[in-house]
């Protein structure tokens, strides 16, 4: 079952990246190691504003904002592997293909961790998905300010990874939730 919900979300992701590939072509490819982490950053940092406030006044719900992440992590996996540009420099079967193999990376791994921690996920609260998923972006700003140049840490990518992994989490409870 688990597995099966974790393969919904990512479709539904992939569906919506898709339709904006769509409408806006791979413009992503513009952004900058730091941009992306600010959009991601600023992302979380809604989902975390509408669970203290209790209300939204864009009438955007939290969900939403779970997908977004998922899917600007796949985006900042695309952009660690293959750099920035400074103009749209990938059609859109391209852009998907790179898409598809970072969300199946993302989603193995997660399978992987889901059977060695025993669906620990099901049993926290969607509050700390967002503290985990704003503490990994942290992590991503001190990363870049060090220029990658860690002692013991994971990388920029395994933090990308994590951030997919917990935004997965939350859309799958919030889902439950309704």
């Amino acid at each position: 079952m688990t597995n099966a919900q974790f393969e919904q979300v990512v479709r539904e992701c992939r569906t919506l990246f898709e339709k904006k590939l769509h409408d806006y072509g791979a413009s992503w490819r513009i952004l900058r190691p730091q941009s992306l982490t600010d959009q991601l950053f600023i992302k979380a940092k809604r989902i975390r504003s509408l669970e203290i406030k209790k209300e939204s006044l864009v009438g955007e719900g939290i969900r939403p904002e779970f997908v977004a992440l998922i899917n600007y992590g796949i985006v900042g996996l695309i952009q660690l592997y293959n750099g920035f540009a400074d103009t749209v420099d990938i059609a859109n079967d391209e852009a998907m293909r790179l898409y598809d193999k970072y969300a199946h990376e993302a989603l193995e791994l997660m399978k992987r961790k889901n059977h060695d921690y025993d669906e620990a996920w099901r049993g926290m609260r969607v509050s700390s998905y967002t503290d985990f998923i704003l503490t990994k972006i942290e992590r991503i700003k001190e990363i870049e300010n060090l220029g990658g140049d860690t002692l013991v840490s994971e990388g920029i990518d395994a933090n990308y990874m994590d951030i997919i992994n917990y935004a997965v989490f939350g859309a799958i409870k919030l889902s439950e939730e309704q």
